[in-house]
């Protein structure tokens, strides 16, 4: 009889943009030696942030090398190289991030050494009081329009800024200008990219007395310039089943995002796999719970990252938790 494959306990990368906090690690407990510690790469095959398996036979290993071991984990995305399609992150911004935008892939491929580009999805963990984010232009303009903006520090009254609150999702298509806010604690789940061209940083200094760099003429030429529809939150219908509910939050044709809330307070089973065709992920957004799979068990915590290869074990979830459950 064949065995399934079994689950991955990941532990990230962490970094430290000055607009970073504390939040990851006091909250998180990502016991990450950084301050500011602005993001943490939960799930990533990523060379500029791989994460890491903890515990199990892979015990230490980047997660790109167990799947250049084993691309079988990755379904129908497998290939040589052990690149994930997606990238999940957790972001705590105590101050804004710059006003940035992303190329798409068309952009990526031809100008970047054929990277991705870099759709992306955001879901609200927590707002502080009065916390915004940028979301594309308030009105319509011209590239030259936009170029003298950022030459004259004016770029701030053609941003669309909107008011954020916990459980929101936005999802920033390529070529959007956008910028997180003060305030905002997210889960980013997004292409495995890390392309980001910055049009506008406040004149920010870094620790060196340092202004970051800027990416005018990239981000001039993949900027959507017309004017963006006021982002609202759609409309969301959660179904139950035995000791759980789960919902959808985003679907897209980089990934599946849902949520996942188990109580298996009345000893309910919760069982969960992924099939043959693809893997999946788990980010535990709040609460605790025990995976138990093969006479195993998995302890997991707010926080957590759990990579599901494909063809996995069946997992039995027992606990009060809340899960992003991401799909490719």
């Amino acid at each position: 009889m064949k065995l399934k494959n079994k689950p991955l306990l990941l532990k990230p990368t962490g970094k430290d943009y000055l607009w970073g906090g504390r939040r990851l690690n006091d909250e998180f407990e990502k016991n990450i030696d950084i301050t500011p510690l602005a993001e943490t790469w939960e799930c990533s095959t990523h060379p500029d942030g791989p994460s890491y398996v903890t515990g199990g036979e892979f015990d230490g290993m980047e997660l790109v090398q167990v799947l250049k071991m084993h691309p079988e984990y990755m379904g129908k995305h497998k290939n040589s190289q052990g690149e994930l399609p997606i990238l999940i992150k957790l972001i705590d911004a105590e101050k804004d991030l710059s006003v940035q935008v992303h190329p798409d892939d068309e952009y990526a491929r031809q100008y970047e050494n054929g990277q991705l580009g870099k759709t992306e999805m955001w879901y609200v963990l927590d707002a502080k009081k009065g916390s915004r984010l940028v979301y594309g232009l308030n009105r319509s303009i011209t590239k030259q329009e936009l170029k003298t903006a950022l030459e004259n520090g004016t770029i701030e009254k053609y941003l669309q800024k909107v008011s954020i609150n916990k459980d929101d999702l936005f999802f920033i298509e390529a070529g959007t200008i956008h910028a997180i806010g003060a305030g905002a604690l997210i889960a980013e789940i997004q292409e495995n990219s890390n392309l980001t061209y910055r049009l506008y940083d406040y004149d920010r200094v870094d620790k060196n007395g340092k202004k970051r760099q800027l990416h005018i003429d990239k981000a001039l030429e993949v900027s959507r310039l017309e004017s963006s529809a006021e982002p609202r939150q759609p409309l969301r219908v959660l179904k139950y089943g035995q000791g759980y509910a789960s919902e959808l939050l985003c679907r897209c044709k980089y990934f599946e995002a849902y949520r996942m809330l188990v109580n298996t307070e009345r000893r309910q089973k919760v069982l969960y796999r992924a099939d043959e065709l693809s893997f999946r992920v788990l980010l535990c957004v709040s609460g605790c719970a025990t995976l138990s799979y093969d006479k195993e068990v998995l302890n997991i915590y707010k926080g957590d990252c759990i990579f599901v290869p494909a063809d996995s074990e069946t997992l039995t979830i027992h606990g009060q938790v809340q899960l992003l459950d991401i799909r490719c």
